[in-house]
């Protein structure tokens, strides 16, 4: 944690010595209201009257302390906690861009409620690390070390006494630090991700769970996760438990008096200490161990606040998709697959020695079975992966030496899985072109066959979805569709876009993508038959293979895989057809 926090500090450097510096001189105001006291006590207990002028001047002297020690304290956890939120401001900023730099495949490998947990927890666990710490480690040796000097100048021997307390407590720490104890702390923080992870998987597929009767199994899914969580913690807590209360117990008031007491009362009787000289071994002796109970206290937040930082670090440190050191710009926007092999495991190929050239003006069609490497096909192209070998090439040039802010105005992509921002409909359309006008907004939405259902919305184009309206899945797949023709990309890719829109929506994305067709160049996984007769070039996909390539009538005539995808597709839109003529 030390190399992380020191980088994460460097900026604020300034600002933390400044928070040092205040605690420093607010602690040791702080001792004043107590030395005098102590002065007060030997005051009053000595022989004849007291010095009027001598008290006043400590009562005064003890109450500027105290102001001072309230002044110099609240500025430095005022500017602590100022630094702690421009640090915690920068940590998320750093893994927001860095969530939007690593591949695709990084981020699907890993689970939501971890990444949030990252975002979200982890970052705010660095708060005891930078807005309390800096004054529970100043008051833990500046105050202890000022009222030793004091006391030694005292009695030598009662000091020697007073501190066994906090040698006791020291003597504890290293139990803290065992394998066994950071090996339970771990898996603490493991069982804390495996339940956020779980809670959001069971909200998110909550529906489906529903719909086909598989809540008891995907409750008990959840269970476990609790249960382990559960578990993990008794672990922690039976290992952490005695440790915490030999401390406690050592530090606490009753025993450093007992102590204190005991050796004080043993060195007056034997004539070695005067009885006024016991009274601040009793003020400062509570002085000593209660900044060091405070930062044991503080020990937990501080190992928690260590995890996170490298939690925190091993996303940072993730490998982002490499960026060209001199992006080539493309020379037009044919696009080539030269031979590409890729699959998200070692030792297991999704496609194998893909060859395939789109021409610009042209719709292909990617059809073939579940699983046959569809979708991992198209998602090459805005190079969510790069191919384990061959090459993507774009207008002659390879993505891997495009620039990304290149690649994201030539490529425009449309997921089968749509997931709109809790914002207007306006600004999830604008998405891409923050800078477009409604009118370019409405034509893009007219274009996508969602312009009049907007119009129906309660604030139309300013209605925020989420919010104010949830749209049904044909609809939100028309807003991301709308997104994409606005963007104006002359590469679109549509991966099963229309697989939600009823016949009239998929109708207008068909005519929508006609008109602006053009040189752009498309290619769309598509299942239904009128968008793939509409195809200038169809591929067949099996096993990560293309086996069958041309013009649909080519194909329909071969009789092969093609053929036969067709036949079924035809069976099956006529059987519907059938059920829903029964139905009427």
């Amino acid at each position: 944690m030390k190399s992380a926090a020191a980088t994460l500090l460097r900026p604020h450097a300034g600002s933390f010595a400044g928070v040092m510096i205040l605690q420093v001189i607010g602690a040791v105001a702080g001792l004043a209201p107590l030395l005098a006291v102590v002065e007060l006590g030997r005051a009053l207990l000595s022989p004849g009257p007291p010095d009027q002028g001598h008290v006043w001047t400590v009562v005064a002297a003890g109450a500027a302390g105290l102001l001072v020690r309230l002044v110099f304290t609240a500025a430095s956890a005022g500017i602590g906690h100022v630094v702690d939120g421009q640090v915690q401001l920068t940590f998320r900023r750093q893994l927001a861009a860095q969530l939007g730099r690593v591949p695709i495949g990084w981020l699907s490998g890993r689970r939501t409620g971890e990444l949030a947990k990252v975002v979200g927890q982890d970052v705010s666990a660095v708060h005891p690390f930078i807005a309390h710490a800096p004054g529970e480690l100043v008051s833990a040796f500046v105050v202890p070390l000022v009222s030793l000097v004091y006391l030694f100048t005292i009695d030598w021997r009662l000091t020697l006494i007073t501190l066994i307390p906090v040698v006791l407590a020291i003597a504890l720490v290293p139990l803290l630090m065992l394998p066994a104890r950071s090996r339970e702390q771990e898996e603490f923080d493991a069982a804390m991700g495996r339940i956020a992870g779980s809670v959001v998987e069971f909200v998110q597929g909550i529906a489906v769970v529903k719909a086909f009767g598989g809540h008891e199994r995907a409750h008990r899914r959840f269970l476990r996760a609790a249960d382990d969580f559960v578990a993990t913690f008794n672990r922690w807590v039976r290992g952490m438990s005695p440790v915490a209360a030999g401390m406690q117990l050592a530090l606490s008031p009753p025993f450093v008096l007992l102590v204190v007491l005991i050796g004080g009362t043993a060195l007056i009787t034997s004539g070695g200490l005067a009885p006024a000289d016991l009274l601040p071994f009793l003020l400062l002796g509570l002085g000593l161990t209660a900044p060091v109970a405070a930062l044991g206290h503080g020990f937990d937040d501080l190992q928690a606040a260590g995890r996170a930082v490298g939690r925190i670090k091993e996303v940072l440190a993730a490998p982002p998709l490499p960026e060209p050191a001199r992006p080539v710009a493309p020379r037009g926007h044919r696009v080539e697959l030269r031979n590409v092999r890729f699959g998200y495991e070692d030792g297991r190929e999704i496609l194998r020695g893909i060859d395939l050239v789109l021409e610009p003006g042209t719709v292909t069609a990617i059809v073939g079975p579940s699983g046959s490497g569809k979708s991992t096909l198209v998602q090459l192209l805005p190079r969510f992966f790069d191919p384990d070998s061959g090459s993507v090439l774009l207008g002659g040039v390879d993505l891997r030496d495009l620039g990304s802010r290149e690649l994201c105005r030539t490529v425009s992509f449309v997921f089968q899985d749509v997931r709109l921002l809790r914002a207007s409909v306006t600004e999830n359309i604008a998405l891409a072109v923050p800078s477009a006008d409604r009118a370019a907004v409405a034509r893009a939405a007219g274009l996508a066959g969602i312009h009049d259902r907007i119009l129906e919305l309660p604030n139309g184009y300013e209605t925020v979805l989420g919010e104010e309206v949830r749209l049904s899945g044909g609809e939100a797949q028309r807003i991301s569709i709308a997104r994409a023709l606005l963007a104006d990309a002359p590469v679109l890719v549509l991966d099963e876009a229309t697989a939600f829109a009823d016949p009239q929506s998929e109708q207008a994305v068909r005519r929508a993508l006609a008109t602006l067709g053009g040189e752009r160049t498309i290619l769309v996984i598509a299942h239904r038959l009128e968008t793939i007769a509409d195809a200038d070039t169809v591929v067949v996909l099996e096993n990560g293979e293309i086996v069958e390539r041309g013009r649909p009538a080519e194909l329909l005539e071969r009789d092969g895989e093609f053929a036969a995808f067709w036949r079924s597709h035809e069976i099956r839109t006529h059987a519907g057809a059938l059920r829903g003529e029964e139905s009427r």
